[in-house]
């Protein structure tokens, strides 16, 4: 996370975000400065263009997992808004399950009128 010219972090700068997975489930989300994008070790993260999901998924996924790598450098040349997960699953299934679930989301239409993400 880089900070911002006033001495704030881009993060605390940008409004939340919610996402609708293919469950149904919503994810809270924080918007991250694309030209200041950096992962690191704890994160899960969504890389989208307009209302379609690019990538989702974490450090981890980049070293382990060659497809994720190469899905990540192609959503990176295309990507135009990254979000940082507000609560990373903490068990390794539990992630899992979690990017499935993120890879068919959509924003969540009704998330500033008071829904609750998870």
């Amino acid at each position: 996370m880089a900070p911002a010219r006033n001495g704030q972090s881009t993060r605390d700068q940008q409004p939340a975000a919610a996402w609708q997975g293919r469950s149904g489930r919503l994810y809270g989300f924080e918007s991250e400065n694309l030209a200041d994008f950096a992962m690191d070790e704890t994160g899960l993260f969504l890389l989208a263009k307009g209302r379609n999901v690019l990538w989702v998924g974490a450090t981890e996924d980049l070293v382990a997992d060659p497809l994720s790598r190469a899905r990540f450098r192609l959503a990176m040349s295309c990507a135009d808004r990254v979000f940082r997960l507000a609560a990373t699953a903490a068990q390794p299934g539990e992630r899992l399950t979690t990017i499935y679930d993120l890879e068919g989301a959509a924003p969540a239409p009704d998330f500033g009128a008071g829904a609750q993400a998870a």
